[in-house]
């Protein structure tokens, strides 16, 4: 299908790669009207007519500066997709109250910011959806070393619930996605840490989170993205305050 997202106004926060580069260019492909974002901007090339900003989804300033400079120029957005995070590896015993702080801080206020920024504005017109990446390691289901991280995506999945609970009867839908083991840069990093943590090699260590995946294989940053599209689309208008895991049977 092609058009399900035409005429819609979407903002993705990293969508530099990744996860978040996956649903920029699908978004971009269904004829939404892309305001793509990352921390480094340099990232953001190869997206066309998209306004490609940087964002530092840890500043409310520049997040509420953002907002305000949206709505000037494009109107309230219909779309708003959180990508922005931080995978921490390790036990409560490896967590610093610096770890924990960044790691809440980026995958959990960052959304916080933006749908605060961004809410009024889809209130206005009583309409809009809002999508947020949360993690099969959450609420759901756990694996060793993830302990900040764990916390920080369950926490994404009851930020969702409530904000789609407080706004349903005003036009507003908030969902969140759940993947499983994906292949992005972000996974390669800490295959590489793992690696020279453990003395094992990069492939013994990719192998490792492989087999993790009952399907027997990673997912792909493609295979969320779909997912994204559909809830950002009117195809899920009555599809609202759910996790919707990606995970390739991880959570079964």
């Amino acid at each position: 299908m092609v058009d399900r997202l035409k005429g819609k106004v979407a903002l993705i926060t990293a969508a530099g790669q990744g996860i978040g580069r996956a649903i920029a260019e699908s978004f971009q492909r269904e004829g939404s009207q892309l305001i793509a974002t990352d921390v480094d901007a340099k990232k953001l090339t190869g997206f066309g007519q998209a306004k490609c900003l940087a964002l530092d989804a840890r500043s409310t300033e520049q997040v509420q500066a953002l907002a305000k400079d949206i709505e000037r120029d494009f109107g309230a957005i219909d779309v708003l997709v959180n990508c922005a995070g931080y995978v921490h590896q390790g036990t409560v015993l490896d967590c610093t109250e610096d770890v924990w702080d960044f790691s809440f801080d980026l995958n959990v206020k960052s959304m916080h910011r933006t749908i605060r920024a961004f809410l009024p504005g889809m209130l206005k017109k009583q309409r809009g959806s809002i999508v947020n990446i949360s993690s099969t390691v959450s609420s759901l289901h756990s694996v060793p070393n993830r302990y900040a991280y764990g916390a920080t995506k369950a926490a994404v999945i009851g930020l969702t619930k409530a904000v789609a609970a407080d706004f349903i009867k005003q036009g507003i839908r908030a969902n969140a996605i759940c993947p499983g083991t994906i292949e992005s840069p972000s996974l390669q990093g800490r295959i590489t840490e793992l690696s020279q943590q453990s003395g094992r090699s990069s492939d013994a260590v990719r192998q490792a989170f492989i087999e993790r995946q009952p399907m027997g294989r990673l997912g792909t940053p493609q295979e969320v993205a779909w997912v994204a599209v559909f809830l950002a689309s009117d195809e899920a208008s009555f599809v609202t305050g759910q996790t919707h895991v990606v995970d390739g049977g991880m959570a079964m």
